[in-house]
């Protein structure tokens, strides 16, 4: 439990919920309570999903500028370092991970929200990587993660011009996969996370590693990553309870093991 991010669960799903306001910049100490946050609840085998919330107003505005602003290089190609774990740790979360995006999800907020697996944004929402207008590019994974959600080109558009997109365009390009009133973002993401509690854990986090990493190789490699998976998990209790149950028609008691 961090001064500004903490961990709130209930019935099998994690809310990583951040809360420095007004706009949740991300400086040092909230990208490590971040790191800390996500690493809890990938531990915790009673969390199956998890919730990216920055609260009713705001995702997150992006990196805090004022404390950048001054770094040298030195000390910035320290600092980027951790910046990039922080967002990675969240990346490798073993979990469906949903970013619930209100307001404004703008730099770091973006590529934040680009490491959740489903991204469920307001109809206000606006979403960008603005960093090209301040004669820098995006350092926490987006021009990674992003043109790999939607495309080079489209991800050149955004990082090139530096705009930001409504929710509406942001559904269109791919950039998050549900758009529902202000209102009704967290819980509509609490509802789609609980949909995974009580569910195949361990079939769960090898579908999502596959997943991953699979997209980082050519199909040969990917399909030896999933043969690996898919045959690892006949091992699991799992595998054999859900496997029982459909043989004889019963609903699967999943274990998590």
């Amino acid at each position: 439990m961090g001064e500004f991010v903490r961990v709130e669960s209930a019935d099998g799903v994690a809310t990583i919920r951040l809360d420095r306001p007004k706009m949740n910049a991300l400086n040092t100490q909230v990208q490590r309570e971040i790191a800390d946050c996500a690493r809890q609840v990938d531990a915790d085998p009673g969390v199956y999903a998890v919730v990216l919330y920055g609260g009713e107003r705001v995702f997150a505005a992006g990196a805090d500028v004022k404390e950048m602003a001054d770094m040298p290089y030195a000390e910035m190609s320290a600092h980027s370092s951790v910046l990039q774990d922080c967002f990675t740790a969240v990346a490798e979360i073993g979990k469906p991970v949903i970013a619930a995006i209100t307001g404004y999800a703008l730099g770091g907020g973006c590529e934040l929200a680009l490491c959740a697996d489903v991204r469920i944004a307001g109809e206000s929402a606006r979403l960008g990587q603005p960093e090209i207008l301040l004669g820098i590019i995006p350092g926490a994974g987006g021009t990674q993660r992003l043109p790999r959600l939607i495309g080079p080109a489209k991800a050149k558009d955004l990082i090139f011009t530096g705009r930001q997109v409504t929710a509406a365009e942001a559904l269109e390009i791919g950039l998050v996969d549900r758009v529902v009133p202000d209102a009704d973002v967290h819980t509509e993401a609490l509802a789609y996370a609980a949909r995974f509690a009580g569910g195949p854990a361990a079939a769960l986090r090898a579908a999502k590693r596959a997943i991953d990493h699979g997209l980082e190789a050519d199909l040969d490699t990917g399909l030896e990553i999933e043969r690996l998976a898919f045959s690892g998990l006949f091992a699991t209790d799992d595998a054999r309870i859900g496997m029982r149950a459909f043989a004889g028609k019963t609903r699967a008691e999943f274990t998590g093991r």
